[in-house]
């Protein structure tokens, strides 16, 4: 799908991902909405020229306000994570009836473009590298299980009422304004005390890490080049760092020279 001069709306676009998201649009000549709850993003990352509503994807008044006809496109960025929900049966709740309301109301307004941020927690514990056919998807989270739900829902949406769209299944994304995750958690901790550094783990975990605009360059590339019915995607990179390694890199750059100490396990 062409992107040039198209009309999107963006969930979750005042977010780390939704906000660049925007931005890159928007110099690429389309007309973009942002819709946020703004319980995580901030007004002020969305660029001044995007059109902005704030609503909450669960309630369906709010979703019928920002899905109107003229749109081409709906990228579902919005979501609740582990790291800022404690009520497992909500956020599985919350996430899913996101998605639905939004492909009901693209359904009722003839859009037929989506695209959704999944992510890399639907596969589980799987070998790495991990394609995209490799089955069976075993989550062992609440949001991953919440994720591959909203999967399921995607592909009836664009095998049963051709809603064309496209999944992303991220790896880590890393970038400017990010909370929740071990690189401003470093910074954090380090920034209190530069002494010592607690790690999860042994500091042997390793991730895949993706910095947001490259992030957001392949979703663009992506939804204008694949063309089926329904497009799963992993973005992330070919090399994984280790936790150990992070703290490493946080600690130069804050020209800091902490001890580690770790709380042990194999997660982290």
């Amino acid at each position: 799908m062409d992107l040039t001069n198209a009309t999107v709306l963006i969930t979750g676009g005042a977010g780390l991902v939704g906000s660049h998201l925007a931005s890159t649009l928007d110099d690429a000549g389309a007309t973009v909405r942002v819709a946020d709850d703004l319980s995580k993003g901030k007004r002020e990352r969305v660029p001044v020229d995007v059109a902005f509503t704030q609503g909450d994807m669960t309630d369906s008044d709010d979703v019928d306000e920002v899905i109107t006809s003229d749109l081409d496109m709906v990228f579902h960025l919005a979501a609740y994570t582990d790291t800022n929900f404690d009520d497992d049966r909500k956020l599985f709740e919350e996430n899913t009836e996101m998605t639905y309301n939004l492909l009901e109301a693209m359904r009722d307004a003839d859009v037929d473009h989506f695209a959704f941020t999944s992510s890399s927690t639907v596969y589980g514990e799987a070998p790495r590298p991990t394609p995209e056919d490799y089955a069976p998807l075993e989550p062992i989270s609440i949001y991953g299980s919440s994720k591959l739900a909203d999967e399921a829902l995607i592909s009836t949406y664009a095998h049963s009422y051709g809603i064309q769209s496209w999944v992303f299944r991220f790896a880590n994304i890393v970038g400017p304004y990010q909370r929740g995750n071990v690189v401003p958690d470093f910074i954090e901790k380090l920034t209190d005390d530069p002494t010592e550094l607690e790690i999860l783990g042994d500091g042997r975990q390793e991730k895949s890490y993706m910095y947001v605009e490259e992030c957001v360059a392949a979703m663009k590339y992506v939804v204008e080049h694949a063309d089926e019915p329904l497009n799963i995607y992993n973005l992330g990179t070919k090399t994984t760092t280790s936790v150990t390694d992070i703290a490493d890199i946080v600690s130069d750059e804050l020209g800091v020279d902490p001890e580690y100490t770790y709380t042990g396990g194999d997660r982290g």
